[in-house]
């Protein structure tokens, strides 16, 4: 009997404890370590934002806190939704309307579409202007008078940047441009000597090479991929070699293909701009001056060409064109102030004149480009429109014969402005044409003796007519078909057209 009264009374008491301890769960908080708040599938103790949402876990800075939640400058507003999310900016200010943040802009400047023939105050057909920075703000230590001269690109073969190279008188500034609405300058390397309003840079093998008419300035090499990771930009670079076999150069050419870059014009003497006082003669007459630039850093001087004289500017290829005499050798088209001459400089111990070709009304015979099928060369005359009276003139030769190149045809533009440099891409011609900026022309039917323009982008809207102000050149061989215009006096343009 008494055994049955207490298996009874320890019944009853198990009965009474497991009553109350399933009363005490239901009164407790489910487990924390299996509770998921924002119902996504992952529990709140593996979730990277447990309150927000967030099934695919995308956490894109790697910090450990998903992108739905993540607000780097604790702002109190998501880094998704915040327009400068690594600055402090509550109240996400915007003044140029550009959809990024005043705390963390770059450049006051909104791109501005080609609209009724105007980009804001720029008149354009078919160009949108992407990003602009002014000589200010090509600058470091800005000085009064500084004005810009020639420009290049480069593009970053490991991280895919676009770059800007725009030679000043002071200086060579180095532009990111991979966000073309807000243009970067990432670092300016200083003249070698004295400043100079010519400046001139071409990009061979990740390097830079810079010349200028500056008195005793030879030819800076820059390592471009130094770009990629620069800290406290702007910054001041050095060159990384300085070759001083020559000194003052009006221009450089590079053969990409063969690995040689070519000063042109040591001297001058037939212009009356203000340079170094007695300056007179030059290395090799002012002709081409042979460069093995092959150790971009050590370059070799190997000689030079002064049969023809002065040489103001050039272009360098492999000639594969339609005259079979003189396929695969190495040739230079000078653009010669009086002329244009053609010589083979495959043996660069023993450079040989192949012709030389006088068209009528010379004045200044500037700069010329082939093209792709190195059929016909256009070449400039920087003079003509004022001696003459004459619209933009490009005169046409025939280069199906090298060793009797003939006139084509004459081309005029629409305006009555100088043109200075101007550049082939597939069937179009791109020419930077001063006071009226960039011209794009279809070259299509070249053959045919016709040649339209089809589309412009006038950087100096100050005036119009003759005159060396504007636009000095053009650089419209990026893959983004992002074209730069470097303005003398209005600094850096990128621009693109429209669809």
């Amino acid at each position: 009997m008494l055994i049955r009264k207490i298996t009874n009374y320890l019944f009853i008491s198990s009965v009474i404890f497991t009553v109350i301890n399933l009363q005490s769960c239901q009164n407790e908080s489910i487990d924390q370590n299996y509770a998921d708040n924002d119902n996504d599938g992952y529990y709140d103790l593996i979730d990277n934002c447990p309150f927000d949402s967030n099934p695919n876990q995308n956490d894109s800075n790697s910090d450990g806190i998903g992108d739905v939640c993540s607000d780097i400058d604790e702002d109190g507003i998501i880094d998704a939704e915040d327009n400068c999310p690594s600055n402090f900016n509550p109240l996400q200010a915007d003044n140029d309307g550009d959809g990024i943040g005043d705390t963390c802009d770059l450049v006051d400047f909104t791109s501005l579409p080609c609209i009724d023939g105007f980009a804001g105050n720029y008149p354009c057909s078919g160009y949108n202007l992407l990003g602009h920075l002014s000589i200010e703000n090509l600058s470091i230590n800005f000085q009064e008078n500084t004005r810009v001269n020639d420009s290049w690109g480069w593009k970053d073969p490991v991280t895919g940047k676009e770059y800007a190279i725009v030679g000043l008188s002071s200086h060579t500034s180095f532009v990111d441009m991979s966000d073309p609405d807000n243009l970067l300058l990432i670092g300016i390397l200083p003249t070698a000597s004295v400043n100079s309003i010519w400046r001139d840079i071409k990009v061979y093998n990740n390097y830079a090479f810079i010349v200028s008419e500056a008195s005793n300035h030879g030819m800076q090499i820059f390592d471009l991929t130094r770009l990629r990771n620069t800290e406290n930009i702007p910054t001041v670079f050095n060159s990384d070699s300085h070759f001083t076999d020559f000194g003052r150069a009006h221009n450089i050419v590079i053969n990409e293909e063969t690995g040689y870059a070519y000063a042109v014009g040591n001297q001058d003497p037939g212009r009356i701009f203000s340079r170094d006082p007695g300056h007179e003669g030059g290395m090799f007459d002012g002709g081409p001056i042979f460069v093995n630039i092959q150790n971009p850093t050590s370059p070799i001087l190997e000689g030079g060409f002064s049969d023809t004289g002065y040489c103001h500017d050039a272009q360098a290829v492999i000639y594969n064109g339609p005259d079979s005499d003189h396929v695969g050798k190495e040739i230079i088209i000078g653009s010669n102030a009086q002329q244009v001459d053609i010589i083979d400089v495959s043996d660069k111990s023993n450079p040989i004149l192949i012709s030389t070709i006088v068209y009528e009304n010379v004045h200044y015979t500037h700069q010329g480009w082939l093209t792709e099928d190195h059929k016909y060369f256009i070449v400039g005359d920087e003079l003509d429109e004022a001696a003459d009276g004459i619209n933009t003139r490009s005169i046409v030769l025939n280069l199906t014969n090298l060793d009797n190149p003939q006139i084509h045809f004459d081309y005029y533009g629409p305006t009555l402005a100088y043109d200075h440099n101007g550049y082939v891409v597939g069937d179009k011609y791109y020419l930077a044409s001063y006071k009226a900026g960039l011209r794009e022309i279809d070259i299509s039917q070249i053959e045919s003796k016709q040649m339209n323009e089809i589309g412009f982008f006038d950087s100096y809207p100050q005036s119009d007519g003759t005159g060396f102000s504007g636009a000095w050149s053009v650089y419209p061989f990026h893959e983004s078909r992002n074209i730069i215009i470097s303005d003398i006096q209005n600094g850096l343009f990128v621009v693109k057209r429209g669809n």
